[in-house]
């Protein structure tokens, strides 16, 4: 398969051969955490063909800082586990597909994350706050992994995102909220291309998280008690500021500003600050104040009070629909942050793939800070209708 190196890793059955896309031979992302390691459990008891892949982005670590004389600054370690793709998950994975019965390969995505590292940086380029998350799940997970399923004769691809699939009456897939409220992860998977959407299979959507870590200590799997991942894979916790320095070059330096231009301050760069953020600003004035805006052309950060961050009206592009979108504006609860509650709107489409949507809860129903570069994920009750990428 060009463009993908394949390695096996796991002591399982023999190398995959190509078989019929109406088999039940299935490409089951492992990552080494407890969900993909149920997911892959409950469609081995189901009696399916499983083919595990791990999937390896290659990125080094960044270099330690240092300090004034040149000398590493050693950070102390997080506690818990922190990203995922580490040379550890892999050999979770690979201990897994051993207790399973299943091969495991490992996939070198390394160019395909390149892509995913040099959208993240220029996205903080550009005074936005990306997530690299969704784009590795359209992209990766639910795209270059179809092409690895295809090549070993694989009818879906399967991962352990806590979401479901169901069919409407004429057989059209539809995304759903999973069962545990607290653990859907919907909102990371809306940019995924419908047409896959029939050749996806999501087994845990349908558990609890509790009920995902019970089956794995049933099953003896190691990942029964290991912590979630919270962070973004390519990067160490508290890391993303350098690494993007170090993509563009060099931070991106400049004033902290009040709304009517007045200097508070200095910041080492943009991609240190999201929109609504208010802790780390470095500044002291006597009253909280809040980002209420990024300028990537000046380089200045624009401060004020509560009230002014935007949380009233956002534009969407690059919007993607799991069905046809209604006609003229329609009513929904829009989500913008993958951790924060949705909320009632007024969803109007415009041309080129774009849409507005005007929130009409109040402020007992605010979406929270609207932050350009995260998504925008449109939901009727638990259905997910499509969503696009907050641009303004």
């Amino acid at each position: 398969m060009p463009g993908v190196s394949v390695r096996r890793c796991g002591t399982g059955n023999s190398a995959p051969h190509n078989t019929s896309m109406n088999s039940t031979r299935i490409v089951v992302a492992m990552s080494g955490g407890v969900d993909s390691s149920v997911a892959a459990a409950l469609l081995v008891e189901a009696g399916h063909d499983c083919v595990g892949v791990f999937m390896r982005h290659g990125q080094p670590a960044l270099p330690p800082p240092t300090n004034a004389t040149g000398l590493p600054i050693l950070a102390t370690a997080k506690p818990g586990h922190q990203g995922c793709c580490s040379a550890a998950d892999a050999l979770d994975a690979r201990r897994v597909a051993d207790r399973l019965g299943i091969p495991l390969y490992a996939l070198d995505l390394t160019d395909d994350f390149e892509r995913i590292i040099d959208h993240f940086a220029s996205e903080y380029g550009r005074g936005r706050t990306p997530n690299p998350c969704v784009r590795c799940n359209s992209w990766l997970k639910f795209g270059r992994l179809f092409d690895y399923a295809d090549a070993v004769g694989a009818s879906h691809v399967a991962t352990g995102h806590y979401a479901r699939l169901t069919h409407g009456p004429d057989g059209s897939p539809n995304l759903r909220r999973g069962i545990d409220a607290d653990r859907d992860q919907s909102y990371v998977l809306f940019d995924i291309r419908r047409d896959r959407l029939s050749r996806m299979l999501l087994p845990v959507g349908d558990l609890t998280k509790q009920e995902v870590r019970d089956r794995a200590a049933a099953l003896g799997l190691v990942t029964a008690d290991k912590p979630d991942s919270q962070e973004i894979c390519f990067v160490a916790p508290g890391e993303h500021a350098r690494l993007v320095a170090a993509r563009l070059g060099g931070s991106r330096a400049g004033a902290i500003v009040t709304l009517d231009g007045r200097v508070l301050g200095q910041h080492q760069g943009i991609e240190q600050f999201t929109v609504g953020q208010r802790q780390g600003l470095g500044i002291a004035v006597g009253t909280p104040l809040y980002v209420v805006r990024i300028e990537p052309d000046t380089c200045r950060v624009v401060v004020g009070d509560r009230d002014a961050v935007p949380q009233h009206r956002l534009e969407a592009a690059e919007a993607t629909w799991i069905g046809e979108p209604p006609r003229g504006p329609f009513s929904c609860e829009v989500q913008c942050r993958a951790q924060r509650d949705p909320a009632p709107a007024l969803v109007t489409l415009e041309d080129g793939g774009r849409f507005t949507a005007a929130f009409t809860g109040g402020p007992d129903h605010s979406p929270g800070p609207i932050s350009p570069g995260q998504p925008a994920v449109c939901y009727d009750g638990d259905r997910l209708l499509g969503g696009g990428w907050i641009v303004a």
